[in-house]
């Protein structure tokens, strides 16, 4: 056989193996199945080609000083962006403060075990959403919610805020409240109320997606019970499996990591349960505050805790205490934080934006798409940082491409609209 028709055959079985790998990937069930493998071999090879350092340190670190009296807003700037304009429609206007009844907590609570959800990749959130629906009798599964939640399968993050929406415009029956702060005795008064409980907390993952993969990732859990005796929750795991059994101790110290938020769904016939259980916290302000100090108090505890200066960063940032915010970011910085921090929480962004510390954000963002190439929120954040610096074009590029990543992605439709319009 010539040369000419040994590179023509080769060629021929080369591009028809490709067709039949087309065909294969795309029969029903296939990605499902093996798609994780593939988005940890493109990690890892990307990994290996440009490897993954720890999150960069702030180039300044500023002496922090922290006032604890009632948060003031900061000044904005002339030619402040509005970006983030927060709607009420979710928010429970603030109530008269109702104090719990001292009435003792069972020493064990075992609710109704939901039906369990295993999730798909990356769908922690959408499948322990499910499990809490279910619940209450919902019929639906972890893909209703992924598929308006996350429209894109390969979105490895869902906040709070969107799982809240889906609820609120999904399942109206239910109302939904979720708050931060919380403690191992607000989790048990829900949980004996008859009321399972969702958070979000750290978990190590069980292998690595690059080299020097710290491991740390974010997950939710659905509590349906407690035990004194044995200072455990149950919880519905949907990653590692239902009926999980968590130590109070260990619990509080991956939950630190998330502010120690928490969601709550009920009857709408059970919302003087959850005001009485919420008490000052049920008005949003005030549960801020009282997270904003829980944090300082963690910081003055232990102040080489990352996750205490994060959260004191997050808190401050609510209150548009910008300045303050980022100080406490580079606290948190300084000391350390994991890898895919930024994958989950986008406090520093918003902070070093608004504090005119562009040459942050825009490290931050280039380390945080690094890690989590297809991150709509970091997009959106480098999209406002190269509006500042006045690249409007790339900038306007960069918003479309979140768009693209998260489509319906509500802030980077009004990226666009701002950009275009000024």
């Amino acid at each position: 056989m010539s040369k000419k028709k040994t590179l023509l055959t080769g060629f021929a079985i080369f591009t028809g193996l490709i067709i039949l790998a087309v065909i294969v990937w795309n029969i029903p069930g296939i990605q499902e199945r093996y798609g994780w493998r593939l988005d940890f071999a493109r990690s890892y090879v990307r990994g290996v080609i440009n490897p993954v350092k720890p999150l960069p340190t702030p180039r300044v670190v500023y002496a922090a000083s922290f006032p604890t009296g009632t948060p003031q807003s900061t000044p904005v700037p002339t030619q402040e962006v509005d970006v983030l304009t927060p709607t009420s429609s979710s928010s429970p206007a603030p109530t008269p403060t109702i104090t719990p009844t001292p009435t003792p907590l069972p020493p064990q609570v075992l609710l109704s075990e939901p039906e369990y959800v295993k999730q798909d990749i990356n769908n922690c959130g959408p499948a322990t959403l499910a499990m809490a629906l279910k619940f209450y009798g919902w019929k639906g599964a972890q893909e209703d919610i992924a598929k308006e939640v996350k429209p894109m399968r390969d979105d490895r993050n869902v906040n709070v805020e969107e799982l809240a929406q889906y609820v609120l415009h999904n399942v109206g029956w239910l109302r939904l409240q979720y708050r931060v702060g919380g403690n191992i005795d607000r989790l048990r008064q829900f949980i004996a109320a008859g009321i399972p409980v969702m958070i979000e907390e750290t978990f190590m993952m069980e292998e690595s997606y690059w080299p020097n993969d710290d491991r740390w990732a974010g997950h939710y859990l659905l509590l349906t019970g407690y035990d004194d005796e044995q200072k455990i929750f149950i919880a519905q795991d949907s990653f590692v499996s239902p009926n999980l059994r968590v130590g109070y101790s260990d619990l509080d110290k991956n939950w630190q990591s998330f502010n120690r938020v928490y969601i709550v769904l009920y009857y709408p016939e059970q919302e003087d349960t959850v005001k009485a259980i919420l008490g000052e916290d049920w008005d949003l302000d005030k549960n801020r505050m009282n997270a904003l100090k829980q944090a300082q108090y963690e910081t003055q505890q232990e102040p080489s805790n990352a996750f205490a200066w994060f959260n004191l960063g997050t808190n401050l940032v609510y209150f548009d205490r910008y300045h303050e915010a980022a100080q406490a970011y580079d606290q948190a910085r300084k000391i350390g934080l994991p890898q895919r921090m930024l994958r989950y929480q986008f406090g520093p962004f918003m902070a070093y934006f608004h504090d005119f510390r562009i040459d942050e954000l825009m490290a931050l963002t280039e380390y945080a798409l690094k890690i989590t190439p297809n991150s709509e929120e970091a997009m959106l954040w480098r999209g406002w940082g190269l509006y500042r610096l006045g690249k409007r074009e790339e900038a306007y590029k960069m918003f479309l491409k979140a768009l693209g990543e998260h489509p319906g992605y509500a802030d980077a439709q009004y990226a666009i609209q701002y950009v275009t319009q000024n």
